[in-house]
């Protein structure tokens, strides 16, 4: 360092990656690419930034394709001296580093991203145990439990799915977290949790059914064969008890398509009077960014990931302003959520159950 030597132009090529790419902070290889000219052309020629960024996040390999501004295609050869070729480079070096950026400030001040129900694997009973109640930080209204229920399986390893939508389309999540339900008015006040837990995140197989509408009511069994999951979560166990239990996810994931799926694995309860097994969850929270505006999936016969650097700047300052501290799960639940539970007990009109608030549901 005294001697001022540029130790990238004295080793071989494969010597000087070797060394580069063993940054992994984004920040370190930002500063990096702005040591001299030498260095700048280096770390944009091998692409650098989206070589840590597929390092850090594979699910980005499932993408067609990322469109940085203009519309530009971040496809070049590396070799080629042309300069149109050359500022492609320098584009997709600022979209893979403000992606990777921005996924890994994720675990900063993190927020609700569901954003409603796909469906349920099964449900015992419609529309009372339905997987809707599982958006809602209570566990009961005045008319009795707020919980979704799965039907009874005389099987104990018997698994179940819930699905939901996310807020947006590009989100990176960073912690699960899960409620089991306490049935209060049996002996004993059992918790039907499962054994453990296992995530999955994904989109659906055409892009151009993302916009299919999920808020008017969940599905039934909702096919798996319709989605393609580009990340699974290790398995988590769970205890069986009635309290919010944290699954937190070993580095934040970039969920490409908004779909979540939760897979309960195994069941800890049975129940007296008919013998079998069943899982009960009454309250679920998925924490995380949703990335967009500034990285928008866009709806083609391809994966297409948008970047829109202007927006960049304003998720950085939500995801660093946002006074959230804890997030508690008695926040307010967003309005879809409620719009969407209104829509199911109106659809099916509860028998000796009016849809009445009383002044604490309100």
């Amino acid at each position: 360092m005294k001697k001022g030597i540029n130790f990238i132009d004295c080793l071989d090529i494969d010597l000087a990656l070797s060394i580069l790419m063993r940054l992994d902070n984004p920040a370190d290889l930002v500063r990096a690419s702005v040591v001299s000219q030498s260095w700048h052309h280096f770390v944009i020629a091998n692409r650098l930034s989206k070589q840590l960024c597929l390092r850090m996040f594979p699910q980005i390999a499932d993408l067609d394709q990322i469109v940085g501004p203009n519309n530009g295609k971040t496809s070049v050869n590396v070799e080629s001296s042309n300069p149109m070729e050359w500022e492609i480079l320098e584009r997709d070096h600022k979209v893979y580093a403000s992606l990777v950026r921005a996924l890994t400030e994720s675990k900063d001040n993190p927020k609700d991203c569901i954003a409603c129900v796909i469906g349920a694997s099964s449900t015992d009973r419609e529309p009372e145990e339905s997987v809707v109640n599982t958006l809602f930080p209570i566990d009961r209204y005045m008319w009795g439990g707020s919980y979704w229920s799965s039907k009874g399986q005389s099987n104990p390893d018997a698994a179940e799915t819930l699905t939901y939508k996310l807020s947006a389309d590009v989100c990176a999540v960073t912690e699960i977290d899960i409620r089991p339900f306490e049935v209060y008015w049996e002996p004993g006040s059992p918790v039907y949790s499962a054994k453990s837990v296992r995530f999955r995140m994904g989109h659906l197989k055409s892009p151009r059914k993302n916009e299919i509408d999920f808020w008017h009511f969940p599905l039934q069994q909702p096919a798996n064969d319709k989605f393609l999951w580009s990340y699974t979560s290790p398995e988590f166990p769970m205890t069986q008890e009635n309290h919010l239990q944290q699954f937190k996810l070993p580095e934040p994931v970039l969920c490409i398509g908004g779909c979540l799926q939760i897979e309960l694995l195994g069941r800890a309860q049975r129940e007296e009077i008919d013998g079998l097994f069943y899982i009960c969850v009454c309250y679920v929270r998925v924490l995380g960014r949703p990335l967009s505006p500034a990285f928008v999936l866009q709806k083609s016969g391809e994966l297409q990931l948008k970047y829109n650097p202007e927006s960049f700047s304003f998720i950085l300052k939500s995801s660093s302003h946002e006074e959230m501290g804890t997030v508690e799960p008695e926040e307010e639940a967003p309005w879809e959520h409620v719009c969407q539970l209104e829509n199911l007990l109106q659809i099916q009109n509860i028998p000796d159950h009016p849809f009445v608030w009383n002044d604490d549901e309100d």
